[in-house]
């Protein structure tokens, strides 16, 4: 198994566990949505030395917990799993420690890196003529396009701060959305 030179950040240790099946890779995990400043400290140091890779669940607390790095840590890298892939077997949350072995190598073969302050690439006007934004089909559209560019589900405002963020181009948008419309008239 190749070795991951970044450190992944994940959410818990069951989520190392798993992560540990199907990749060589160091965790460090932040144990919970409050992140300590100890532990931001911990992730600067290591986006400096090693790089970091942003791993969380596809949920609201992954969703904190991503923004909150994000935020504070400027440049790192982010791998997503899609809800269907985190989805227990039974009861309980979604999460990185229910992927398959397969699911976890794909979403880390599908990095995004931030390239904040960056000019826009696709405008809030674009995503509205795309019917990304509002309407009756919207949300569908939304959550369909995040699993096809590997971004996670985003709300119309975290949609385009993200294309925006891994700037995401009109054409690779285009693509998603054709590549969508394709496997849609294919079911």
């Amino acid at each position: 198994m190749k070795k991951i030179k970044e450190v992944l950040v994940v959410e818990g240790k069951d989520d190392t566990k798993r992560i540990k099946l199907a990749v060589n890779a160091d965790t460090l995990e932040t144990r919970g949505s409050a992140i300590s400043d100890e532990t931001i400290e911990q992730i600067a140091k290591l986006q400096e030395t090693r790089g970091v890779i942003v791993f969380t669940d596809p949920d609201f607390s992954g969703e904190k917990i991503r923004n909150i790095i994000t935020r504070e840590v400027p440049g790192v890298k982010h791998a997503f799993l899609n809800k269907k892939d985190a989805a227990p077997s039974a009861k309980g949350s979604l999460g990185v420690e229910h992927a398959s072995v397969e699911a976890i190598r794909e979403a880390l073969s599908n990095l995004y890196t931030e390239v904040p302050d960056s000019e826009p690439l696709i405008t809030r006007e674009d995503l509205w003529d795309l019917g990304l934004l509002a309407g009756p089909t919207a949300k569908k559209k939304r959550a369909l396009l995040g699993e096809t560019l590997k971004i996670g589900y985003t709300n119309g405002k975290q949609l385009y701060n993200r294309l925006n963020l891994f700037q995401i181009t009109p054409e690779q948008l285009k693509r998603a959305l054709d590549e969508m419309e394709n496997g849609q008239n294919e079911e």
